[in-house]
């Protein structure tokens, strides 16, 4: 009832008009290769999919921002016998937020709509999701965000740097020991990245690098997963890192996986027992109470690297939305006393379980 009475807010509708149905999601297979173009675009037999981007941008004077834009696409199970356009078998929700070091916490805004009526959409061919003139888009080998929000705005253009980066076997991502709590999911490291950001009334160039993960499934999170810690990292020598580990209610790790992407592209995949997040600090949000480690020691492979947050208050509300408080927040990654790369840190279930699928 209440993942049904959450759909049905997002919907517009009361959460008694809701009725049960039986769905028959698409399943995640080992085994199935990613094939793109097609990749890139939406996957509406699928429960959950997401594209998320985060980076880390320069403004003239030299001073960094952070910026996510992230759109989920929901397949509710609502309707999917009923004709009507208004039957909301489909969701979008959109998050978007600047990390700003002068401001000392984020700006951020959220959005949600049933797809339809020109108002809210996806591709299938390749990367396109928009609610209103929330857009992110895919041309080629780059894409385009666009954002406007109250107190923020930003147009971005993202170029990859070559192909993407399948996690996982080939993009086959376990999340247990048992393969049916997997995901298909792959990554776009080193994204150079031009255009604009207008805080405060000030529309100022902007340049950078960026992460785009793509990641779709019908059922994602094993039973006992309190949430996850997860890591996207740029690094400096040209490679890039991307690691999570699945957490129990204690803070145990119950399953970690990492990719390691060489400077001359080469990716290997790295199993459970060679990858671990240590927290070294917290922070505790004013607002939430929720105390967030925002500093880490992660051991990935042969490296060990300190996560250090660009500032400690990233943490971004969407119970409006996704229901859900999370930290997702820029970070610099130091090895051996100097950095040597720039990413993103997210942070799930340290008030509530998270809940997905």
């Amino acid at each position: 009832m209440r993942r049904r009475a959450f759909l049905a807010a997002l919907a517009g509708l009361p959460a008694w008009a809701v009725a049960a149905e039986a769905v028959d999601f698409a399943a995640v297979r080992p085994g199935r290769a990613l094939a793109f173009p097609r990749d890139h675009g939406a996957h509406p037999d699928f429960r959950n999919e997401w594209w998320y981007v985060t980076g880390w941008l320069a403004l003239p004077d030299g001073s960094p921002l952070g910026f996510q834009c992230t759109f989920f696409r929901v397949r509710t199970g609502i309707g999917e016998e009923n004709p009507s356009a208004f039957a909301p078998r489909q969701l979008l929700i959109a998050h978007a937020a600047i990390a700003d070091p002068r401001h000392g916490r984020l700006r951020q805004d959220e959005r949600s709509a049933r797809v339809g009526f020109g108002r809210a959409g996806f591709a299938e061919a390749q990367t396109g999701a928009w609610i209103g003139d929330w857009r992110l888009e895919q041309d080629g080998n780059a894409y385009r965000a666009t954002v406007r929000a109250d107190d923020f705005a930003y147009a971005l253009t993202l170029t990859a740097d070559g192909p993407p980066l399948p996690n996982g076997a080939g993009g086959f991502s376990a999340k247990a020991a048992d393969p049916r709590h997997a995901s298909y999911y792959y990554s776009r490291p080193q994204l150079a990245v031009r255009g604009t950001v207008t805080v405060d009334g000030r529309r100022q160039p902007v340049s950078g690098r960026a992460w785009l993960d793509h990641e779709w499934s019908s059922e994602l999170l094993p039973a006992g997963a309190q949430g996850w810690d997860w890591v996207g990292l740029n690094l400096d020598d040209g490679g890039a890192l991307m690691a999570f580990r699945l957490r129990r209610a204690d803070g145990a790790p119950l399953w970690s996986a990492a990719t390691l992407r060489s400077p001359g592209g080469g990716a290997t995949t790295l199993p459970a027992d060679a990858v671990a997040f240590a927290p070294l600090r917290q922070w505790r949000s004013p607002r939430s109470g929720i105390a967030w480690p925002v500093e880490w020691r992660l051991r990935a492979g042969a490296r060990e690297l300190r996560l250090l947050p660009l500032f400690d208050d990233q943490e971004l509300d969407s119970r409006r939305s996704t229901g859900a408080i999370y930290w997702e927040g820029a970070v610099r990654a130091i090895e051996d006393g100097r950095e040597v790369g720039r990413g993103y840190l997210e942070m799930t279930g340290y008030g509530e379980r998270i809940r997905l699928g």
